[in-house]
């Protein structure tokens, strides 16, 4: 654009130019004639700059982006003038290679868009409610928290009920192998009276959201099975005891809990959550609701993919195989990975079916 403006300015002063030789009928040096063009030409550079200056959109804001292509830039391997390097100089690309520039722009959009879903998201934990739960012999407060991902809107939250002892006995545990780690932990401390005021409810429900935040913070704690188990496994025992019982439904609702527990945990790659992969599968078979159980299916076997010799990796693959066949999908690649586990050595008539597996699995 600016390069088509020069060329009218040179051509604009060259009309006055010739306009005021022919009104004056003089001569003398081109230079003298016209030195309006004179000065354009050895500023030439310095108009460019004025002009791609001036018919700039950019923002403060995309000047900041455009820093961070150049860092994208050197971490990609690209040049961030990808015309001069078909050019064979550094100077700006011409009009012919814009669409160079646009893919280029494409690929720093893709590596912004990576780098930030590639950033932790921060878990927030909420109590949202607290109820008095009076029993035979016992009375206690049942605190419900919330699990949601911060900087969006979280679709799924996942929620726990858990009571103070249970808060207690998850801090015991973590100061027992977490000793320095939990030294600047705070823990809210045993009332012997007035345990059940609205006050000390809510101070309370505060202090059990520091809490849980705190570890969360802790990269070692965040990984153990006493934090993690503290969240899921409650759900994994209740929705295997359901799904033992033939109530599909209230255990649907339940794995689907755990499902999501596990999932703003970060620990989607372990045992218990194939675990919960086979007991939703197993309830949306059940409640003939095949697509569901399909693809959840097909992510258990996205996991398994480099684990040949995983205890649940033949029973997925035969329910693949089964449910392909229902929903009319591709069950090739099961096939003939089972034909190849069979070669191996395999028996797979001896192999459990998932709900045998769910229902043998000792959960403790």
């Amino acid at each position: 654009m600016a390069s088509r403006l020069l060329h009218r300015l040179r051509h604009a002063l060259a009309g006055e130019g010739e306009g005021d030789r022919e009104g004056h009928g003089g001569g003398g040096s081109e230079a003298e004639e016209f030195p309006e063009s004179s000065e354009l030409e050895d500023d030439t550079d310095g108009l460019s700059t004025r002009l791609s200056g001036t018919l700039s959109f950019t923002s403060n804001e995309e000047e900041e982006e455009e820093n961070e292509e150049d860092a994208a830039s050197q971490e990609l391997g690209l040049p961030k003038n990808p015309g001069a390097m078909e050019n064979g100089d550094q100077s700006p690309a011409p009009a012919e290679h814009l669409g160079s520039n646009l893919l280029t722009r494409q690929l720093h959009d893709f590596w912004r868009r990576s780098r930030s879903s590639l950033a932790p998201q921060r878990l927030l934990f909420e109590v949202t409610s607290a109820s008095v739960v009076s029993e035979r012999s016992s009375k206690y407060v049942l605190y419900t928290v919330y699990l949601i991902r911060s900087g969006q809107f979280d679709k799924a939250p996942a929620a726990i009920a858990r009571r103070y002892s249970d808060f207690e006995r998850l801090n015991r545990r973590l100061r027992h192998r977490f000793g320095c780690d939990m030294a600047g932990v705070s823990f809210p401390r045993k009332r012997l009276r007035k345990n059940f005021t609205a006050e000390t409810i809510a101070k309370r429900s505060r202090a059990f959201e520091q809490f849980l935040s705190h570890l969360h913070s802790i990269t070692e704690i965040r990984r153990s099975s006493d934090f993690l188990e503290f969240f899921f496994l409650h759900d994994l025992q209740a929705a295997q005891r359901l799904t033992c019982s033939g109530m599909y439904r209230e255990a649907l609702a339940t794995w689907s809990n755990a499902y999501q527990l596990q999932d703003k945990l970060g620990v989607c790659n372990s045992g218990r959550f194939l675990l919960t992969l086979a007991g939703l599968v197993v309830c949306h078979q059940e409640l003939d609701e095949l697509s569901e159980a399909h693809r959840y299916c097909e992510q258990a076997l996205q996991l398994l993919e480099a684990q040949d010799s995983h205890s649940l990796l033949e029973p997925f693959l035969q329910a693949h195989v089964h449910l392909s066949w229902k929903v009319g999908k591709d069950k090739r690649q099961s096939e003939a990975r089972l034909q190849g586990l069979q070669g191996t050595g395999v028996a797979l008539q001896q192999q459990p079916t998932l709900k045998e597996f769910l229902i043998k699995e000792a959960l403790d």
